[in-house]
């Protein structure tokens, strides 16, 4: 006798790092890379999918698909030189291993970090749109620095980026520049929004490896009164180098 089909697929476990910069991001602190260099590392450490979040701005990622396209141009027209030929082949096969989002790091009023992720189909003037809509000046769209004046407040940048149609999560929320980082000079009504929003999708936290009553994701697990929301937590690496 078949079996029969439940019609559900066979959930698959992924290696993913969404929160890590590139050379675009001022701060970077490994000159020479390449994106290709950035690929090959994911490859190395057994990624499957990894973002580009650099700060306020997607230039590192935009400059990754202008290199491809000058290539796959030259390819069209017959130009292609073997250096530039074994290039592409590279990224041809680096891409097919690994699933390379868009998405920034960004810096709201009063310093706090949001990542915004999303789908590798959107357009890249679209998420400049989103970073301008979030107020960072025309002049430092590709800045890629964290020093970029008044901005939005957290609030307004998780709906905006949610409706936008991007993962939002709260970098390193646990830590500096965090929404969650304990002693913060602002009330518990306060930390509550910025923890609980239906907008925002999870808390990326520096502990979740830990184990023990006193971790961020216990904290925020549901149990509390204050916090009855449970919170999905990941923790990405925020490299600045290979």
């Amino acid at each position: 006798m078949k079996k029969r089909k439940t019609g559900r697929s066979k959930l698959q476990w992924k290696r993913v790092d969404l929160h890590l910069h590139t050379p675009a991001s001022t701060d970077y602190l490994e000159p020479g890379v390449s994106y290709l260099d950035i690929l090959r590392a994911a490859e190395r450490k057994g990624l499957d999918i990894i973002a580009f979040t650099d700060h306020n701005t997607v230039a590192g990622y935009r400059a990754m698909l202008d290199e491809i396209e000058a290539v796959v141009l030259l390819e069209r027209l017959g130009r292609l030189q073997p250096e530039e030929e074994r290039r592409l082949k590279e990224y041809r096969r680096l891409r097919k291993k690994v699933l390379v989002l868009p998405g920034f790091e960004f810096t709201a009023t009063l310093g706090f970090h949001i990542l915004g992720l999303f789908s590798p189909e959107t357009d890249v003037r679209e998420l400049e749109f989103i970073l301008r809509l979030l107020n960072i000046p025309l002049d430092k769209l590709d800045l890629g620095s964290t020093e970029v004046g008044a901005t939005t407040d957290v609030l307004t940048a998780y709906r905006v980026i949610d409706e936008s149609g991007g993962i939002v999560i709260a970098a390193h929320a646990d830590s500096t520049h965090g929404v969650a980082m304990r002693r913060l000079g602002f009330g518990g009504q306060t930390r509550i929004a910025y923890t609980q929003d239906p907008h925002l999708h999870a808390l990326e936290v520096t502990d979740l490896e830990k184990r023990g009553r006193r971790t961020t994701a216990r904290f925020f697990d549901g149990s509390r009164p204050e916090y009855p929301r449970r919170m999905h937590c990941i923790q990405g690496s925020d490299a600045h180098r290979l």
